[in-house]
């Protein structure tokens, strides 16, 4: 009897994953870090990342060799939308609880450049994005979504643009957040929370017509209230761009 056709075949890949740093082993420490940075944001859907334990111990009294709870980070990001994948970096015995929890083994560094947006957060615990060279493919007639959203968002809610702009019309309130992979419009006070190239794309911008936000975020760099928006774009229109890992802010009026 003739052999029928191949059903599987097996071929190598190169995928380019984000990656969570961490330098604490205490999840209760973790926790409270990734709670602080990303809260209920939108910012990771189930996205694949690896966690590096390279830089671990570094912070604190702790050494390389501390024993890491993988089952429970494992659950921790996954509260947080991210899918660990594998880990990089670390010991033999942190390699070998790692594939207990069911995690993989990156190797360290990769073929693509990338470049690396460092986020600092609460307890020197870091979260680091890479993000990828960008391979830009035509395919005709592929349109690239907008999302436009025409009633005024309330504290509490929430409009993301998942793979492309985001277009609002109308006030966007304190304690409101809004999202996109891509660019972010609002044609009104923006005075929430504005959150551009969430998913790593450095050339995102922000603009809006009267610039009030309590925090802005480009590609993973961002500014609270914490630190005043400059009195010159404060309540005016203004764009708010990235220039390498820092926020400008540009009056359009």
């Amino acid at each position: 009897m003739p052999a029928g056709p191949a059903v599987i075949d097996l071929k190598s890949a190169s995928l380019t994953l984000e990656a969570v740093v961490i330098k604490s082993a205490d999840l209760a420490e973790l926790a409270a870090a990734l709670d602080d940075k990303l809260g209920g944001s939108a910012m990771f859907d189930h996205d694949p990342v690896v966690i590096d334990l390279g830089q671990l111990g570094q912070s604190g009294s702790s050494g390389l060799d501390t024993p890491l709870e993988f089952d429970g980070l494992v659950q921790l990001l996954r509260r947080h939308g991210m899918l660990p994948v594998a880990v990089r970096g670390g010991t033999a015995a942190q390699h070998a609880a790692a594939r207990q929890a069911g995690l993989g083994e990156a190797a360290e560094g990769g073929s693509a450049p990338a470049r690396t947006q460092t986020v600092e957060v609460v307890r020197e615990v870091e979260v680091v994005r890479e993000v990828p060279v960008e391979v830009r493919v035509e395919v005709p007639g592929a349109a690239v979504p907008t999302l436009v959203v025409d009633k005024p968002l309330r504290s509490g809610q929430q409009a993301y643009a998942r793979g492309g702009d985001l277009i609002v019309l109308a006030a966007v309130n304190p304690g409101a957040e809004v999202i996109a992979d891509g660019h972010i419009h609002v044609y009104a006070p923006l005075r929430g929370k504005a959150i551009a190239g969430a998913k790593g794309n450095t050339e995102a911008r922000i603009f809006a017509l009267h610039l009030e936000a309590e925090l802005v975020a480009i590609a993973g760099t961002y500014r609270t209230t914490e630190t005043p928006l400059p009195a010159d774009v404060l309540g005016r229109a203004a764009q708010v761009r990235l220039d390498g890992d820092r926020l400008v802010f540009e009056r359009l009026d």
